[in-house]
Order: structure tokens, then C-alpha cells, then sequence
């Protein structure tokens, strides 16, 4: 794959994207949350792609991981106008078919049309598959990385708008109350990332968020995490317990550590 074909594939998105504006007000919000989160996934890419010194051909394959990953979003939210995969179906799912349909990596090489397919398709599990058909690995776990780096900025603009301009779907329905679900603390505790079916209401949401720094891959992500102030915009906000106090720290100082080595 080189840099044409990838720009023809961001051509094709701008397209691609467009007709899903043709919504209301709240459904214009949550389609630019998506167009935007993909926009800078691509971008947080590049820079990943650059820091762990892949060749031409790989930054180009990673580029096109990045803006194909979530391109389920659109005819997700459309249909049942959420973006809460157990509410409705696999967002990645749905990209690897809006790939499909639309033929966008015809006249690629086979294996790097299996290559793209199955980091995109795996991209949102809880952790990388055991057992890949293709070299996938490395483009898996850089977006799984790019995708965290930029989930981060997202909901750390999004709890800093205005009620009322919030994009409706980011938080999945959850409640917004003063409270924490004690699963969601203790496998932060234990260098665990919270499993979304244990998440109660948005202060879980957080924590959640919070522990993927146990779940990056690359010293290059965490160099990037640790010169962010996400965690800690994160953090405001959570009850305050000497609990949750510990195990953010512990989250502070591994993201210190793992920049420091890399």
C-alpha cells in the first residue's frame, strides 16, 4: 500500500461521512464527535507510526487502519442511534462490512487487505487475540493504542462542554450520579482494565477510562499519555476515597514509568 491509495481511501471518507449530517440537531452533535475522533486517530497514528520507526509502506497500512476503524460508527448510530455496541451491534463488525460493501481495498495486495480487515475487526476487544490469520499484530495494537490516546482527549473535552452541546451518545446512557461502583476501584487497583459490564454510571465511565493506561503497547503511546493531562482532568470530579486516591496514583506513577523507559 502506498500513500495514494491511502489518500484516495480519505477521499472516500470525506464522502462517505457526509450524508450522515442529514440528521437532527443531536444526530449532527454525535456523527461530528465520530468524523472528528477518526480525523485525530489518524493524526495521534502518524505520530505513533513515526515514534516506533515504521517503514513507508507500514505508515501507510496504520494510516489506513486508523481511518477505517470505526467507519461502523455511522451506520450504527443511524440505525439505532446509539453507539453502545451491546444496545445495537459491533461497531467493528459493521466496519469490516462498510469495507466490504463499498470495496475500498480492492487492488490491494491480499495480505494487506487481511491485514487491515482484522485490526480493524479486533480493534475494540478486551484484549489482542491469542490467534491472527495475518502479521496483524503490530497494526492491532497501534490502534488500539491511537485509539485510546484519542478516546482520552475526547471525553476530556466532552466533560469540559456545556450540558447542552454534549454529544448525546459519548456516555452510553449511563446516570451521572455521585457514586462509584467498588469493582470498577479495585481492578483499577490491580492494574486491571474495568470491564464495561461492571461501569454503573459516568464516575465508573471514568475509571474505566483511567485504567487503559494498563492496556497501551507502545512506549511511544505512553511518552504521548504522559505528557497529556488526561488522567488527571479524568480524575476530577470522582468521589474521593483513600481507595480511589491510591489506585490513581498507581496509574500516575506506571505512566511515568513506562514513558521513562521508553
Amino acid at each position: 500500500m502506498d500513500q495514494s491509495c491511502l489518500d484516495a481511501l480519505v477521499e472516500w471518507f470525506d464522502g462517505y461521512v457526509h450524508p450522515y449530517y442529514d440528521t437532527d440537531s443531536e444526530g449532527v452533535n454525535n456523527i461530528r464527535m465520530k468524523v472528528e475522533h477518526t480525523r485525530k486517530v489518524c493524526g495521534v497514528m502518524a505520530q505513533l507510526a513515526s515514534g516506533e520507526g515504521l517503514s513507508p509502506h507500514d505508515r501507510c497500512l496504520a494510516g489506513a487502519v486508523a481511518l477505517l476503524h470505526d467507519v461502523g460508527r455511522f451506520p450504527q448510530y443511524r440505525r439505532w442511534r446509539t453507539f453502545r455496541d451491546s444496545l445495537s451491534d459491533n461497531h467493528a463488525r459493521l466496519a469490516v462490512e462498510v469495507i466490504r460493501e463499498q470495496n475500498l481495498l480492492d487492488g490491494l495486495h491480499p495480505e494487506d487487505c487481511l491485514l487491515i480487515e482484522e485490526a480493524v475487526r479486533f480493534h475494540n476487544l478486551l484484549s489482542v487475540p491469542r490467534v491472527l490469520k495475518s502479521p496483524t499484530d503490530l497494526f492491532l495494537r497501534l490502534i488500539r493504542d491511537a485509539d485510546k490516546l484519542d478516546i482520552w482527549r475526547v471525553f476530556i473535552d466532552f466533560f469540559s462542554m456545556p450540558v447542552e452541546e454534549r454529544a448525546s451518545a459519548a456516555l452510553l446512557g449511563l446516570p451521572d450520579r455521585d457514586e462509584i461502583t467498588m469493582a470498577c476501584v479495585t481492578a483499577l487497583a490491580n492494574r486491571q482494565v474495568v470491564r464495561l459490564d461492571t461501569v454503573a454510571c459516568v464516575n465508573d465511565f471514568k475509571l474505566l477510562l483511567i485504567s487503559w493506561t494498563f492496556d497501551l503497547n507502545y512506549g511511544s503511546s505512553y511518552q504521548l499519555l504522559n505528557r497529556s493531562n488526561y488522567l488527571e482532568s479524568l480524575a476530577d470530579g470522582i468521589p474521593d476515597s483513600s481507595a480511589v486516591r491510591d489506585a490513581l496514583a498507581m496509574a500516575r506513577d506506571y505512566v511515568a514509568a513506562k514513558s521513562c523507559l521508553a
